[in-house]
């Protein structure tokens, strides 16, 4: 139970996972768009995110906290028992709250009337995620059995999909297909738990201990909705449908390919937390040296292959009408970088080092600023000014997180190897520009230009990183050969 897992094969399987969650809406969507009625898709989307607001206040910043303070308890049986029972006790009461919230809105606002019956449905996912645990699984780095779990519940929704949504009425079975594939599997999470816990609930919590700090986790991910959501709230309202409708398609792009690095790096989390709890600092540091160099490594092509792509990847998620917005993903894929490094400064050294309230005062200034510059750059760009806001406003928490992060980050040297490790991506990605530029001129069909692109410019940049004997990759390459 206890065994230490690899963490470049949780890796692999957390970033199977996500990329899965990302694929498909991607595979089912084109397929529903042309089944079911422009307003049975309204009423879809509008019920999925108005139950979207209570999933938040089910949540309550729970995982986060969990994994933070759980990872220190994991080789203690009885210790992580009542901590795990503790916590699952305060996640019960604040899903209690948010189906009052819920239905009280249902009474009170007449205009939810025509959508009650599908944010009915898709409530369900408030439930089945609070007793899915999958903070458990995470601190256990157990990530082979929820990849599994998802892979299949994922194909059963797709084959029922297509057997069930047949008519423009079908909206419900949708919804219905949406919620199963999503958290379907978490009443399995729930008796899988044996093998790691007994869950209970109990009355005896320790409130004075958990309350503040999850609070103040909550607050800042309340923040971070508001800043996510600001963005088509306010283009909507400066300009209009088609706009929003622009600019969604770069960032549900860009969306992928952040979840896609992000997922990667996601499984260092616990094991981060772990080591920082029981003081093993000169772990923690190697750890959180690597995981540094390796976001560099990977964040930085991505940002490239993104900005040379962006229109082979537009016309084929999308199609023609939407190429408008290749500038506007050209813009927002700066942002990567900046965000991938916010995140590993407030998830793995504010929150593991409990300077939560950092992340909220950062989180609220960031939320404030996006809103700010958007009102100033959407009047002069439309969509083009508010990917730039996202990128600044990215750039901003990144520098703030690391400001009240520069203590440990010093300790922990992570300026040792950056320099090399930078100069080597350099020489990476003009090896990545030039590849696709060739490839390019040389294949006019889009789809098996993107592909050949995709994987000439991996190859390509790989070998300029061994020749450059980058450390990132040989101790990928050293990895490798080990195991065959």
């Amino acid at each position: 139970m206890n065994k230490k897992r690899s963490l470049s094969i949780n890796a692999f399987l957390n970033g199977l996972r996500n990329f899965l969650n990302l694929l498909f809406p991607l595979i089912t969507f084109p397929y529903v768009s042309r089944v079911l009625t422009v307003d049975g898709v309204g009423i879809y989307n509008f019920s999925n995110t108005y139950v979207g607001y209570f999933l938040l206040i089910a949540g309550l910043g729970i995982t986060t906290y969990a994994i933070r303070e759980g990872a220190k308890y994991r080789d203690k049986k009885v210790a992580f028992e009542m901590f795990s029972s503790q916590v699952f006790s305060i996640n019960m009461i604040s899903t209690v709250v948010a189906y009052l919230l819920l239905f009280l809105s249902l009474l009170f606002f007449r205009r939810l009337e025509e959508y009650s019956i599908c944010i009915l449905i898709f409530s369900v996912q408030i439930l089945f995620t609070t007793i899915g645990t999958e903070w458990i699984y995470t601190i256990y780095e157990d990530f082979s059995y929820i990849t599994v779990r998802s892979i299949l519940f994922k194909v059963i929704s797709i084959i029922l999909l297509f057997l069930l949504v047949k008519k423009s009425t079908d909206y419900y079975w949708y919804a219905g297909i949406t919620v199963f594939a999503s958290v379907g599997s978490n009443i399995l999470n729930y008796v899988h738990l044996r093998k790691f816990v007994r869950l209970k609930l109990t009355s005896k919590v320790n409130w004075r201990k958990h309350l503040r700090p999850i609070l103040i986790i909550f607050a800042s991910q309340l923040a971070v909705s508001i800043y996510v959501y600001s963005d088509n709230t306010i283009l909507g309202l400066l300009k209009n449908d088609y706009a929003v409708g622009i600019y969604s398609i770069s960032v549900k792009i860009y969306t992928i390919a952040q979840g896609l690095l992000t997922s990667v790096l996601a499984v260092t989390i616990p094991r981060l937390a772990m080591l920082y709890g029981k003081s093993l600092f000169k772990k923690y540091n190697n750890l959180l040296n690597n995981l540094i160099n390796t976001l560099l490594v990977l964040s930085i092509p991505a940002t490239i292959g993104l900005m040379m792509l962006s229109k082979d990847i537009v016309i084929i998620i999308a199609n023609e009408k939407y190429l408008p917005s290749v500038t506007s993903l050209q813009i927002i894929s700066f942002a990567i970088l900046f965000s991938i490094l916010s995140w590993i400064f407030s998830e793995c050294i504010l929150i593991p080092a409990k300077r939560e309230n950092y992340v909220l005062r950062n989180t609220v200034i960031t939320a404030c600023f996006n809103v700010l510059i958007n009102l100033l750059f959407i009047p002069l760009w439309t969509y083009n000014g508010t990917a730039l806001s996202t990128v600044l406003s990215e750039l901003l928490s990144a520098v703030m997180n690391a400001y009240y992060s520069r203590d440990i980050l010093l300790k922990a040297k992570t300026y040792r190897n950056v320099g090399k490790t930078f100069l080597d991506i350099i020489f990476g990605c003009i090896g990545i520009g030039i590849t696709c530029m060739l490839v390019s001129m040389i294949i006019s069909n889009i789809v098996l230009q993107l592909i050949i692109s995709v994987i000439a410019s991996i190859l390509v940049y790989g070998f300029i990183l061994i020749v450059a004997r980058n450390k990132e990759i040989s101790v990928l390459l050293d990895r490798f050969r080990k195991r065959w």
